[in-house]
């Protein structure tokens, strides 16, 4: 540390002040070769000419020590740094209040900034949102497309005239996921319903990606007039053979489907009538609505006109979950997604009392009077219920005939079992000798039944069949292979699941 002091005041890098330096060529000598003795005389005789330097030297001395010699520049340069450093924190003491104001200054411009941050993602998904609204909800579109077709004479059924000349059928909140396929919360006169329109001008059914058929030719071409009942008949009945395959009873299902097509219940079925009827009964929707009009868990087809028809509104439109905003799902675990999924669900009675509702509509569809069924989205949002926890079936577009599945699969090119795959759940295995789609489905109705309802029934379940009733569901799930292959099996674990919610629940008031 000394050699260090030497060196600084050797090169002398602070130079003395100007009296002493003065003093000391008075005296003849350099500054850089005064001895210890001559230094401290020439500092004395400058402080007697100067006097401030002594009271700046008391000032320093009582601050700091200081040595004596070469030393002393040395301690004066430290001391007065650290004066100056004193000083400076002394000047932003009473400067704080300035300090503060800048600093308020700087907060005042860093809200402005997160503010017309926040406006500006504000106003962007709004933009989104209205944009996707638009794109989507196009009901005023379809209530268009459709009146003009009925001002002509071209169709014809049991809502045209509410909904294009007395407007009693009312197009209310918009549910639209798809852009081809508008639905919409409608009331109509003193009933609430659904009302489910298609835009878009096809006839082919496909099992693309689309759950419904896509368009391919000019809508309401058929039956061209001239066309008898009879003739018209011989249509729908080789259609229904096409999608439900040839069963026994397809003359009752096709008297079935002339009913419901004479929309004004005159006995006699016009070409506007008979051309809505063939373009409905292109979706599967419909079609099963016909059929199963006299089943529990079908929703009821209130009217039609042309492609629009409007069914039994369901008070609770899926059988469990809760929504989310879509930025907040983004950041939601699975396995916590699916727990929040059954924390606003009803009593357990009332879930056993639904999920029965569901085993039955299962059951209805598995050989049932005209023929199988195949559920191809067994999710929680295909299924809803009532105020009397009956279960309803709220999408039935993604049930599917199985004979039109098998003639239709089997054509499919694979190069994997992935590429088998109808909706969600219908899946069948690829055949890698001819690089094609089995035709048998992997997995039945009731196998993907079971594996929605286990969280939803084994959450809450009474202590005293939760053992039991686990067992029975992970037997249900662990079926394999179509129906007809293990009819036994599936009928048994269908009925003994029935059986144990039922006997729980019978005695209660939720029954």
């Amino acid at each position: 540390m000394r050699a260090a002091k030497a060196i600084l005041c050797r090169r002398n890098p602070f130079p003395a002040p100007a009296p002493f330096m003065q003093h000391a060529r008075k005296a003849g000598v350099s500054s850089g070769g005064l001895s210890p003795q001559q230094l401290q005389r020439s500092r004395r005789g400058a402080e007697e000419k100067v006097p401030y330097l002594s009271a700046a030297r008391g000032a320093f001395a009582r601050s700091c020590p200081t040595g004596n010699g070469n030393d002393y520049w040395v301690d004066v340069v430290r001391c007065a740094v650290s004066a100056m450093a004193r000083g400076l924190f002394s000047w932003a003491w009473l400067k704080k209040p300035y300090y503060i104001q800048a600093r308020f200054s700087y907060l005042r411009v860093k809200y402005l900034f997160f503010s017309w941050l926040a406006v500006f993602v504000g106003s962007w998904v709004v933009y989104v949102q209205y944009s996707a609204y638009t794109e989507l909800c196009r009901g005023h579109d379809c209530k268009r497309t459709i009146c003009d077709r009925y001002r002509k004479g071209v169709i014809d059924g049991s809502a045209c005239s509410s909904l294009c000349d007395k407007e009693t059928l009312y197009l209310g909140k918009c549910l639209s996921a798809k852009p081809n396929n508008q639905v919409y919360i409608g009331s109509w006169g003193d009933l609430e319903g659904v009302v489910k329109c298609q835009l878009e001008e096809v006839l082919r059914y496909d099992l693309g990606s689309e759950m419904e058929p896509r368009k391919e030719a000019v809508l309401f071409d058929k039956p061209t007039r001239g066309t008898s009942v009879e003739k018209f008949k011989e249509m729908v009945f080789s259609l229904l053979k096409a999608k439900v395959g040839d069963q026994a009873n397809l003359l009752d299902l096709a008297s079935l489907v002339l009913a419901v097509a004479d929309g004004n219940k005159d006995g006699h079925i016009s070409l506007a009538e008979a051309k809505s009827t063939w373009a409905l009964l292109q979706l599967n929707e419909f079609l099963l609505m016909v059929t199963l009009q006299d089943k529990e868990h079908t929703p009821k087809l209130l009217g039609f006109c042309g492609d629009l028809y409007v069914m039994e509104k369901v008070q609770y439109t899926s059988l469990y979950g809760i929504s989310v905003p879509w930025l907040v799902e983004l950041w939601i675990p699975a396995g916590l997604r699916r727990s929040m999924d059954q924390w606003f669900t009803p009593s357990w009675p009332r879930k056993a009392k639904i999920s029965i509702g569901l085993l039955e509509f299962v059951e209805d569809i598995f050989h049932g009077t005209f023929g199988n069924f195949l559920v191809c989205d067994m999710s929680a949002g295909s299924f809803g219920y009532n105020d009397k926890h009956d279960l309803k079936v709220v999408d039935m577009r993604k049930v599917v005939p199985e004979a039109a599945f098998r003639e239709l699969i089997r054509d499919r090119h694979c190069e994997a079992d992935e590429d088998c795959v109808y909706g969600a759940d219908c899946r069948t295995t690829c055949d890698q000798t001819k690089k094609r789609c089995t035709a048998e489905v992997t997995r039945p109705n009731l196998a993907k039944a079971c594996q929605s309802l286990k969280d939803y029934l084994l959450r809450g379940a009474p202590s005293e069949i939760r053992e039991e009733l686990e067992k029975q569901l992970y037997s249900c799930i662990a079926l394999r292979g179509s129906a007809d292959q293990m009819e036994m099996e599936h009928s048994l674990i269908l009925n003994n699941l029935k059986t144990l919610l039922w006997k729980k629940i019978s005695h209660t008031k939720d029954s």
